[in-house]
């Protein structure tokens, strides 16, 4: 009988591992990954761009895990919109702020599973079991019990809480007959990652309607290792199967390498193709079993949201968790991470889509106002708040969490204390799971181990803060 077993070792189960850890909880982490059992990085490159809330996040967890995806990461804070040949407008999304971490990082995902694998094997208290495949999932009010299938033999292992960190196509998640419910967007993107190399800076490129593409969309970002990630659009109608041949991937590149003047030898590294979907589980928490990252929540990839989302996920969960098993809050606690990342992840859907309904207009009058927005945000401020080529990953406010305390000084109720709170060194490096108070400014604010803010006073009394503190840990003195 463990105390938590997770499965699957992709960024959110890592994640989520590690902080547990970190917080005195053991874990037995399962991956049935045949390649990462054998030490080899998983196929493809998969997410790249990892915003600086997961930076912060991952700076919690220990071994300078968060320097050592910045070092090996490609920063940038520029975008740039295109209409055709023309740039709309750039925006630099660190103007005006400061932060010890980039708005943005880029790095293929199985490097961020091996520097997290690597902090993970350093942690006495996490058992890893790779190789290790799930078949199926029982549970009852005590224990949920998985049936595990591994090379030498196969096993049954229970624990007071499953995480399912297993996936979209998540094993768990079948097992108990759930589903996703959303909306599946009629279009597909290719995704291809091409080693050159080129003189386009590094910064986010999104063009509309470009010459080289023509009545489609185009992506570019940089990564390390001299790659490129570039997504071209290709319409609903396109074989999947034919647009991952080299042989039709490299006539795309070439055409950008092109119109750009650019001479170089390219070499394609990787290759997919998707389809847009936004879609979640109606429920993240079912008693024993517990789901989150693409497992619970799926979003189209234009704006970082999905990895991203899923290391909050973790965040969220983990003090829960630990509270819970420590004795220190009520079996209730585990349920306002449901209550909480459900409503990350409807707001997240709601951003991607809107996303998604701008970059891929499937109506003639969706047409006519991509092209007038597009048009007047050459010149107009205003219009450029409509143009929407992925709204990029930031941390949701939490407005309306049983945990947190409203305002109260000055009658002004309405105001109400949410969202993640940059505190700086004062959070830099925290492994413990209590609250914190911070004061800022004349104002003393109440912090949760994952940074939000569960409560704020100007004039704060003993019992008001001890109130306030026993209602982020779920109602117990934590």
């Amino acid at each position: 009988m463990h105390p938590v077993i997770i499965v699957g070792a992709g960024p959110t189960g890592l994640t989520l591992a590690i902080d547990l850890a970190q917080r005195g909880v053991r874990v037995v982490l399962i991956d049935g990954d045949a390649r990462r059992a054998k030490g080899l990085p998983s196929n493809g490159s998969k997410a790249i761009c990892f915003a600086k809330r997961t930076l912060e996040v991952w700076d919690k967890l220990g071994g300078d895990l968060g320097q050592r995806m910045v070092d090996k990461g490609v920063p940038w804070n520029v975008g740039r919109v295109f209409l055709q040949d023309d740039e709309v407008y750039s925006f630099n999304l660190q103007a005006g702020q400061s932060s010890e971490r980039p708005a943005f990082i880029n790095l293929q995902q199985y490097y961020a599973e091996e520097y997290l694998m690597d902090r993970a094997k350093e942690l006495p208290l996490i058992e890893i079991r790779l190789g290790s495949t799930v078949k199926s999932i029982r549970q009852d009010a005590l224990r949920a019990t998985l049936a595990v299938a591994c090379t030498s033999a196969d096993y049954e292992i229970s624990a007071s809480y499953v995480v399912a960190c297993d996936g979209s196509r998540s094993t768990v998640r079948n097992s108990l007959g759930l589903e996703s419910q959303g909306r599946i967007f009629q279009d597909r993107f290719l995704i291809a990652d091409v080693r050159m190399t080129a003189d386009f800076p590094t910064e986010r490129w999104f063009w509309f309607d470009p010459p080289f593409h023509p009545n489609q969309s185009v992506l570019l970002h940089r990564q390390p290792d001299n790659v490129w990630r570039i997504d071209f659009q290709l319409g609903w109608d396109a074989d999947p199967e034919e647009e991952k041949k080299p042989e039709n991937i490299r006539p795309r590149v070439q055409a950008l390498l092109d119109k750009a003047c650019m001479k170089t030898e390219f070499e394609l590294v990787w290759a997919s193709i998707y389809t847009f979907s936004c879609e979640r589980m109606e429920r993240f928490v079912h008693d024993r079993v517990i789901f989150a990252g693409d497992a619970a929540h799926r979003v189209s990839p234009f704006g970082a949201r999905g990895a991203n989302s899923g290391v909050q996920d973790a965040e969220n969960l983990a003090w829960k968790l630990a509270l819970v098993l420590g004795g220190k809050s009520p079996i209730a606690l585990i349920d306002s991470y449901g209550i909480e990342r459900e409503y990350a992840a409807d707001d997240n859907i709601k951003q991607s889509t809107r996303s998604t309904d701008f970059i891929t207009p499937k109506s003639e009058i969706s047409h006519v106002f991509r092209r007038a927005v597009l048009d007047l945000a050459r010149q107009h401020p205003f219009a450029r708040s409509l143009v929407n080529s992925g709204r990029l990953s930031t941390a949701t406010g939490l407005r309306s969490s049983p945990l947190h305390t409203t305002d109260e000084d000055n009658g002004k109720g309405e105001v109400f204390p949410s969202g993640a709170l940059a505190v700086g060194s004062v959070m830099h490096g925290q492994t413990n799971t209590d609250t914190d108070t911070i004061e800022r400014d004349g104002v003393t604010y109440l912090v949760r181990p994952d940074g939000h803010i569960a409560a704020r006073w100007l004039h704060p009394t003993e019992l008001l803060v001890q109130a306030a503190r026993n209602k982020a840990c779920g109602g117990m003195t934590c």
